[in-house]
């Protein structure tokens, strides 16, 4: 375990795990045995969506986490019934910017696939955010599970990258980055639509005179 003593600072620590719960009873307590396994199980989370991670995001191994510890967190959760199997997975890439500027991506997925087929359409969601953004990839970490449900029973399937410390830095952000040439093409193209909504009818007062509609 790497505790918050042995963090550099100004860096953001995470890390990725997974669990499964095959044994619920419904699916919001197959939910919370899966955060049990997951070590989340007594912190008061904070779902995250977006791709970007925090500035200074640095893998580690995973840590225990003190009661009522408020944690962001990148969750997926895939959920089964009676046999039937779900996956869940979640992914980070470290990346660098045309303007040479170091930042780190995430991407998740839930599939009713199975395993190899979720680690590989987790891989393509990755793929497509840093194409979409103009990263390069400079190193990347994936963490995928799966979860067979038993009779007549709910099971989960959870990944997540955690990271505990995030709040703790809501300040440090990076530069104001250009737009993507898609992202340029699409503003223009928006600029030069012809708008053609009609324009709002003037609001009629009491007595006055309506007006002629006809051709």
């Amino acid at each position: 375990m790497q505790g918050s003593s042995n963090r550099s600072s100004g860096s953001c620590p995470g890390w990725l795990m997974t669990a499964v719960a095959p044994w619920g009873e419904n699916a919001e307590d197959a939910y919370d045995q899966g955060l049990v396994e997951l070590g989340l199980g007594d912190a008061r989370l904070i779902e995250v969506q977006g791709a970007f991670l925090p500035m200074g995001f640095v893998a580690v191994p995973p840590a225990h986490l003190p009661m009522g510890s408020l944690v962001e967190c990148h969750l997926a959760s895939s959920y089964a019934y009676n046999g039937s199997t779900a996956c869940a997975g979640v992914a980070w890439a470290s990346c660098q910017t045309p303007e040479e500027e170091q930042v780190a991506v995430v991407a998740k997925i839930s599939t009713e696939s199975d395993y190899e087929e979720t680690e590989s359409l987790l891989k393509r969601n990755l793929q497509r955010r840093l194409a979409s953004r103009d990263l390069e990839v400079l190193s990347f970490d994936v963490a995928v599970d799966e979860v067979t449900a038993a009779q007549d029973h709910f099971g989960v399937a959870m990944a997540a990258l955690i990271l505990p410390d995030s709040l703790k830095m809501m300040a440090n952000t990076g530069r104001t980055r250009g737009l993507t040439k898609s992202a340029t093409k699409a503003m223009e193209t928006a600029a030069k639509r012809v708008d053609t909504k009609a324009p709002a009818a003037p609001a009629m007062r009491p007595g006055s005179k309506r007006p002629d509609f006809s051709l």
